[in-house]
Formats: structure tokens, sequence, C-alpha cells
């Protein structure tokens, strides 16, 4: 197998070649400005990894590796919108950049484009393919809508929390897996196995993410931290701080809770103490470690050569110790 920059590399090559049209520029320009801001390119290289540890030829799945990429981009512009965020990867957001309607229409536009990659698949695979990607971006928009929906609750639990985040986030990296293992022509076990892994290593890349929006440094985590708290996300974190504080903790994360005025300044600082009072980072590594266990298990289930075992075993490591 290649080293992860290798394929990094076959994707970003295929992303600089797409051939957008050059008008309506309002709807075109932001999509070449999202796409060209680069970030992990995760997706595209678990189908890329996923299809040659299976047997399968790289090539073969670029085209539906750079469609799960438009298409993650697609949903990024959206729930910008939605959150209201400044920055994304070290640059101004969509739609701050331009606005609310552009940032809605051209990710309308990337979702569109996703689909035509996707379906440059092999015709013996295209139903397959073509299934996963419909069944994935159905479960994405319910997992946005019960994010949505959280905002409105104060009794979210950590089982419905779990639940949002493996259909806002981890289905993609399930799909991603899964589809390199389509198109390499896999049995139905490794499909199963190689969407698992995904998808478990989803779970724990959210709740990662969910650690660095409030510990992380601005500098390399490539957006603002404090959001999630500045908005009162329903995270992992907030969820089991609702569970422990007692006392003047309690008092405190309720005031806060509540100030529709707050500064970040003040508010961002006051939350993340009451969360380390509450031993809420360790939990949160503890939590990452099981689902980093259970992706490994899936792992263990592939049909697999030692050398592609090592490399996916070595990947789900760094996710979990990134800033960024």
């Amino acid at each position: 197998m290649k080293s992860y920059n290798e394929y990094l590399d076959m994707v970003n090559s295929a992303i600089r070649a797409i051939d957008y049209p050059q008008q309506p520029a309002q709807l075109y320009e932001p999509i070449i400005y999202t796409m060209g801001l680069g970030g992990k390119r995760l997706r595209p290289v678990l189908t890329l990894m996923a299809c040659e540890a299976l047997g399968g030829d790289p090539a073969q799945a670029l085209d539906a590796a750079v469609g799960l990429e438009l298409f993650h981009n697609f949903t990024l512009l959206h729930d910008d919108v939605m959150d209201h965020a400044d920055v994304r990867r070290g640059q101004p957001t969509v739609h701050r950049r331009w606005n609310d309607n552009v940032a809605i229409l051209s990710g309308d536009t990337m979702f569109a484009l996703a689909t035509r990659y996707v379906q440059r698949v092999e015709d013996q695979y295209l139903p397959q393919a073509i299934g996963l990607f419909n069944r994935t971006a159905i479960e994405i928009m319910e997992g946005q809508q019960w994010d949505m929906d959280f905002e409105l609750r104060h009794d979210v639990s950590e089982d419905e929390y779990i639940e949002m985040i493996r259909l806002k986030t981890s289905v993609l990296l399930g799909c991603a897996c899964e589809m390199g293992a389509i198109i390499a022509g896999a049995n139905e076990n490794d499909r199963r196995a190689m969407y698992d892994m995904g998808m478990y290593m989803g779970l724990a890349f959210q709740l990662q993410d969910d650690m660095l929006d409030v510990w992380g440094d601005p500098a390399t985590f490539g957006k603002e931290v404090g959001g999630d708290i500045m908005n009162n996300k329903k995270t992992f974190l907030l969820i089991h701080a609702q569970e422990r504080a007692q006392g003047d903790d309690a008092l405190e994360l309720r005031r806060w809770l509540n100030d529709p005025y707050a500064l970040r300044d003040q508010k961002y600082p006051a939350v993340r103490a009451i969360y380390e009072r509450l031993g809420l980072r360790e939990l949160s590594e503890q939590a990452i470690a099981r689902y980093n266990d259970m992706a490994l298990e899936a792992l263990s289930r592939l049909s697999l050569g030692d050398a592609a075992r090592q490399t996916f075993a070595d990947l789900i490591a760094s996710l979990t110790n990134r800033e960024k």
C-alpha cells in the first residue's frame, strides 16, 4: 500500500483537475474557494486505502473518492451557516466571505456534483455505490436535524448524542471505507468490516473534535475554539457537565447557558474551567479510546495482509493524537 501522503496527492491532483463552469461566478467561485482550502481529505483517502487494501486499483476509486470529498465540503458550507461559524481551515467561511444564500446554493451544487462523481464507478458496482451514497446522505441530514433539535432541549443523553454524531459524522467515514471495498469487488464480510471500522473511527474522530473545540490551539485547529461553548452545543462534554455539576459549578454553568449576551472572552474560559474541574477531559479521552478499540476490532475482521492492517492501525492511532 501507499503512504497516506501518496493517496493524498492522488486526491488533491484529481480535485485540482475538476473543470468547473465559469458562470455564474457567484455559484462556482465559492466551490473553487472551498475545495482549494485543503484539509486532511480523510474520507477520499480512506476510499483509496480501502480499495487497494482489498486488492483493487485505487485509481478506479478516485472519482468516487472525489465525490465523497465534494459531498463532505457541501455539508460544511451548510453547517457553517447553521452554526454561524466565521472561520474554516483558518480562512473565512463561505457565508462570511459571500453571504448565506451563496453558501446554501453553492453547497447544493456541490451535492449534485458529488453525485455525478460517484456515478462514474464501473457499471457492475454502480447500484451498490449509489445505494450506499444515498443512504449515507439521508443519514447525515437526519444527524444534522437531531443536532439542531438538541439545541432546544436540556435533557439530551449520552446515547442520544452518540447516535447523533454517528449519523452526522461517522457514517460518512464508514461510507468512504465501504465505497473502496465495493470498488475493489470485496465480499460482504469485508465490506461490513470496512464500514464498521470507518464508523467507529468517526465516533472517536468527532469526540476528539469536541475536545479540540475546547482545548485546541486555534493556530493548528484551523478554526476558532470555543464555538460549541458559545452556541451551547449539546456535546459529550456539556451533557456530562450538566450531569456531574453540583453546587457552585451547577449554578455557574446554568448562568452561562442562560445568558444570550455572554462575551466569548468571559464565557468560554469560565465553562472550560468547569469542564476541567469535573474531569471531563479525562472522561472524553476514555470514550475516544473505547471507540478506537472498536475500530481496531473491526480491522481485525478484515481479510488483509499484515502491512495493510498496520497501515490502518497507524491511521486510527494518529487520528486520536491529532491537534487539528
